[in-house]
């Protein structure tokens, strides 16, 4: 008999277990729109589930119901763990069951140790009085499952991001997790970070943890899954064996249509050098005996795409903000467009150049939250819609209609929060955002982090026909992929350095990487 008030009070129904965990015919509605149509997913023991859709298409709604942050009652359909029927009613409920999930925003609290984070809520008492002993052995056990070699008193905010991630997955461990929800987990992470994740997560499902794995990355999705579960429009579409399915197979489920290649590249003409940086220096913002970039000089061709390539930590991101009057430590060097020297101290300066960038982190540099999706795209150009102090909001309107329309942005209307959109979606905004002004070079940094396939494919044909009206674009990306399948010619950095300025002739990623790691004479 189950006692009131326990963590397993609100099971119901007395079916025999025979798998970990059930998801019958899931219905979510927001208002008139149905976010799931009767979607069902399965997992075993000890497996791993990756789901892939385009933004938008489900599949954390999908998890949120699971977690219990849309609650029993809130939703139709069943949900069975361990046999049993489950009415969770907040997500305390199913962590209780041994369910765990790790959002993409991390959840830790950065002015708290490491320690301190993994007890947060839980602490560990004796007698009333916290056991810090008890709690500092349990973390260094905790820390040892994850394999993260840092101290328990360690700041979290003095970690990097993917030692971050790992002690969220030790947090949930330490709640005797048995089903870890990961959402997409290697997003902000770097290649070798990422290797140490998937190897835990493997670690994990031969200890017999099982994990869900939402993840855009389709390589990382055929190496760690088990099946890969495909949600379109909210609609269950199928699943398979991952050892069947090829990476093209995932896509086309993904998107409803076969999609012949990945990087739709358009003949464009490219035109004279529009723009030059020479003999960039920046320094650390909190160091200023470390230097950022060093002594970088480069060029930009009208209707040219150029990429910018180099392991995280290379320069990329500093040298692209000099040039948009945004970087926070110090700086000089010499920037000329249309062979004219420009003073460009700020973000203004540069946009009034025709300058503009779509930030890395479109969520804390790129949207404004509280803003509706009109107001996000209509916030860099708000001088055009003012005359005599009154806006016209009218043609501020039309033109955002205008916007929303050209660059396929799936929203309802323009007056509901940015917030509320698919991360792609949110991405085509802020696009629509900086090209309002008509700019004559887009700096694009990270431009398809952490958004799917079919969303990729629809900024990459738009970057084509950008180029080919005569706008050039600077495209920061740490995927080699992209930077082969759309770039003209490829910048290398490496500590700061250019060490390779390639035209995308033949290039090669191994060719990429050889720069890359290079310690050689700058380019």
């Amino acid at each position: 008999m189950l006692l009131q008030g326990s963590p397993w009070s609100f099971f119901s129904g007395g079916m025999a277990m025979t798998k970990l965990l059930e998801m019958r015919q899931i219905v979510k509605c927001f208002g008139s729109v149905r976010a799931l149509d009767g979607v069902s997913i399965s997992l075993e023991e000890g497996e791993v589930l990756s789901l892939c859709g385009e933004n938008g298409s489900g599949k954390s709604t999908l998890m949120k119901v699971l977690c219990g942050i849309y609650p029993s009652g809130d939703y139709e359909g069943e949900i069975i763990y361990k046999g049993q029927v489950i009415h969770p009613k907040n997500i305390a409920d199913t962590e209780a069951l041994g369910i765990a999930i790790i959002h993409q925003e991390l959840t830790l609290v950065k002015e708290l140790s490491v320690l301190e984070n993994l007890f947060l809520g839980a602490e560990l008492c004796q007698y009333g009085v916290m056991n810090y002993a008890l709690m500092h052995y349990e973390a260094k056990l905790l820390l040892e499952k994850v394999n993260l070699s840092v101290s328990p008193n360690t700041l979290v905010g003095d970690l990097g991001v993917g030692q971050q991630q790992l002690v969220e997955i030790a947090k949930a461990l330490s709640k005797n997790a048995k089903l870890l929800v990961l959402d997409e987990p290697t997003a902000p992470l770097t290649e070798s970070e990422t290797e140490i994740l998937l190897k835990l997560v493997e670690a994990l499902r031969a200890s017999g943890v099982s994990c869900i794995y939402i993840s855009h990355k389709l390589s990382e999705v055929k190496a760690i899954s088990d099946h890969i579960c495909i949600i379109r429009d909210g609609k269950h579409i199928g699943t398979r064996a991952a050892d069947v399915m090829s990476t093209d197979d995932i896509i086309t489920m993904m998107v409803g249509r076969e999609m012949k290649q990945l990087f739709p590249r358009e003949d464009h003409e490219i035109g004279d050098v529009i723009l030059e940086m020479k003999n960039v220096n920046a320094w650390d913002k909190a160091n200023s005996q470390i230097k950022k970039v060093n002594n970088a000089s480069f060029n930009l061709r009208k209707g040219e795409i150029l990429g910018i390539s180099g392991l995280v930590g290379a320069g990329r991101t500093e040298l692209m903000e000099c040039l948009y009057g945004c970087y926070q430590g110090k700086y000089h060097g010499e920037i000329r467009l249309n062979g004219q020297p420009q003073s460009i101290k700020n973000s203004r300066d540069a946009l009034n150049l025709g300058i503009a960038m779509v930030p890395e982190d479109r969520k804390k540099n790129g949207i404004i939250p509280i803003m509706a999706v009109g107001q996000n795209i209509s916030l860099s150009a708000i001088d055009q819609f003012c005359q005599f102090g009154v806006m016209d909001n009218v043609r501020e309107s039309s033109d955002i209609a205008k916007s929303i329309k050209k660059l396929t942005v799936k929203t309802p209307n323009p007056d509901i929060s940015i917030a509320s959109l698919s991360g792609g979606n949110q991405q085509k905004a802020i696009l629509a955002r900086f090209l309002m002004i008509n700019p004559k070079v887009l700096i694009l940094d990270e431009p398809t982090r952490g958004i799917d396939v079919g969303a990729k494919y629809e900024i990459y044909k738009l970057m084509f026909q950008l180029v080919k009206n005569g706008i050039s674009i600077i495209m920061v990306s740490s995927e080699l992929p992209e930077v082969l399948g759309i770039s003209d010619r490829v910048l290398v950095m490496h500590e700061g350095n250019i060490m390779g300025n390639l035209p995308n002739q033949n290039l090669t990623q191994e060719m990429i990487m050889d720069c890359a790691l290079a310690e050689g004479v700058p380019a």
